[in-house]
């Protein structure tokens, strides 16, 4: 059964924040614990609770950090140079609060933390409420001490494919984790202009964002997460102070992930940052569109807290929705309004084609001819595609000027994916230019189902209208069962065929 994910990203969103928005949507939290207990990496413990945000009950993801583990040396002092009349590791300017106030998402922990915030604590009490405050968004950490000559420890791809193998988790959560550090590395060597594989995460190989990372992985994997809708990510405005010196927000890692996925972003008035680098890389990773159903009904909603107060409910919320059901086939297969001849309305009804917003449909085509580019590299860009969201790609050979052999790329998405598709067309081949057209195209109904063969359960595709419908066997659920039981594959596709007659 397919699964829609939602998230509302309108105050932002980090790694902590998913995590909690997830598992309040019902993740396993047990699941989650054995996982993160197999990680090779020592010195944390993690924390769920409740806590209250702008007045609304959320659930909260803390990662504790041991005392002697420096996971971001970078405190507010560092990040926005501002004067303090304290040096308190994680402290924000200007706004008193205690540790009894009802909101403990405040926390300190990330290079764009808000510049209107004072923490009235002495450095004991910090040292104490590390728990309540252990780091904010998961790609920076500033834990709670003042020993300012600790070791951290900086780990590239290398490293962290090696945590990513000896960690038991299942492959498809291994891979979602994968996926969104490939964004974060290709992000980072984008800003600092170095190869890939020199890269070396200071923030992002930080024990926190591992754990982060780790868990949203894992807790989309429990879900059985198969769509997830983000319209838009609402970033803040201002500056930040890194390692490499003051940078605007977004910091250019979120620039670069935007840009190179083609995500969507709204500056908001709200000083400060709102979007970290490992929550873009996460929306960029697991992302399939960014349209939601003009209805949907909500099954489930899930918030997660941030760490800090804003102008801005500082939460993120995450819904499983399903499309609400239009039941107008009916009307895109029966006799419309107007005086069309019976010979054409016989047509549309025996074939459920008709011009009816239920049936007609836009797509994009993009093109590009690339003829200097090797077939592994074409190969995998198309693998990249797909991922991406593509309908559909293929490769026809042409000849261009000077009779030089050649491809000629197509591309068919969506509207709302082709910044996606040109970007990572100019990011991984030789292409200086795509073109693009929008297209009218007529589709019959369909629906995705799943049938039972003698050999398990196999996902089909029903097209057409009532009483004329042909099903279509899913080639890797098919495949899938081919491989297990040995099967023929023409045998399976007619046994899925039988079955799904049955289908009401």
């Amino acid at each position: 059964m397919e699964k829609s994910l939602y998230l509302e990203c309108y105050s932002g969103i980090s790694g902590d924040m998913t995590v909690a928005a997830l598992l309040d949507l019902g993740a396993d939290q047990k699941v989650l614990e054995d996982v993160l207990e197999s990680i090779p990496v020592q010195g944390f413990e993690i924390k769920v609770s409740r806590v209250t945000k702008s007045g609304i009950d959320a659930c909260d993801f803390d990662v504790i950090l041991d005392a002697e583990i420096d996971g971001h040396d970078h405190d507010m002092e560092y990040l926005h140079g501002h004067d303090h009349s304290h040096t308190h590791g994680a402290e924000e300017h200007n706004h008193s609060h205690t540790h009894e106030a009802e909101e403990h998402n405040h926390s300190h922990t990330h290079m764009a933390e808000e510049h209107n915030h004072q923490y009235e604590h002495s450095h004991e009490a910090a040292a104490k409420n590390v728990a309540a405050h252990g780091h904010d968004h998961g790609d920076e950490i500033a834990a709670h001490t003042h020993e300012p000559h600790r070791q951290h420890k900086h780990r590239g791809m290398n490293e962290i494919c090696q945590i990513l193998a000896d960690t038991k988790m299942t492959d498809s959560a291994r891979g979602i984790a994968l996926k969104i550090f490939q964004i974060l590395a290709r992000a980072e060597a984008k800003a600092h202009n170095v190869p890939v594989e020199e890269v070396h995460f200071h923030e992002v190989g930080a024990v926190d964002s591992i754990v982060d990372i780790l868990s949203v992985a894992v807790c989309l994997d429990n879900l059985g997460i198969t769509e997830v809708i983000v319209p838009v990510l609402c970033e803040g405005m201002g500056t930040v102070r890194c390692q490499h010196g003051i940078l605007p927000v977004p910091v250019p890692a979120v620039t670069h992930i935007v840009q190179q996925c083609g995500l969507n972003l709204r500056i908001t008035p709200v000083q400060g940052e709102l979007v970290t680098p490992t929550g873009a890389a996460i929306v960029a990773a697991v992302r399939t569109s960014c349209k939601l159903p003009e209805t949907f009904a909500i099954e489930k909603t899930g918030i997660g807290a941030g760490k800090r107060t804003y102008e801005c409910p500082g939460i993120l919320r995450a819904m499983l929705i399903h499309p609400e059901e239009s039941h107008k086939p009916e009307k895109a297969v029966g006799i419309p309004a107007g005086n069309e001849s019976a010979a054409n309305e016989t047509a549309k009804i025996q074939t459920g084609v008709t011009e009816s917003a239920d049936c007609a449909d836009y797509i994009y085509k993009l093109e590009t001819n690339i003829d200097d580019c090797s077939g592994e590299v074409l190969g995998f860009v198309m693998e990249k595609l797909f991922e991406a969201g593509a309908r559909d790609v293929h490769y026809t050979p042409v000849y261009m000027k000077k009779n030089r052999p050649a491809w000629l790329l197509t591309v068919i998405c969506k509207e709302e994916d082709v910044p996606g598709m040109e970007a990572l067309i100019f990011a991984e081949t030789t292409s200086i230019g795509i073109r693009r057209v929008r297209m009218e195209r007529t589709i019959l109904p369909r629906r995705k189902r799943k049938v039972m063969i003698p050999f398990g359960e196999v996902e089909v595709k029903i097209c057409g209208p009532e009483g004329a419908e042909k099903c279509y066997p899913e080639y890797e659920s098919l495949a899938e069962i081919c491989r297990k039981t040995g099967i023929s594959y023409a045998e399976a596709y007619q046994m899925a065929v039988d079955a799904s007659k049955n289908l009401e």
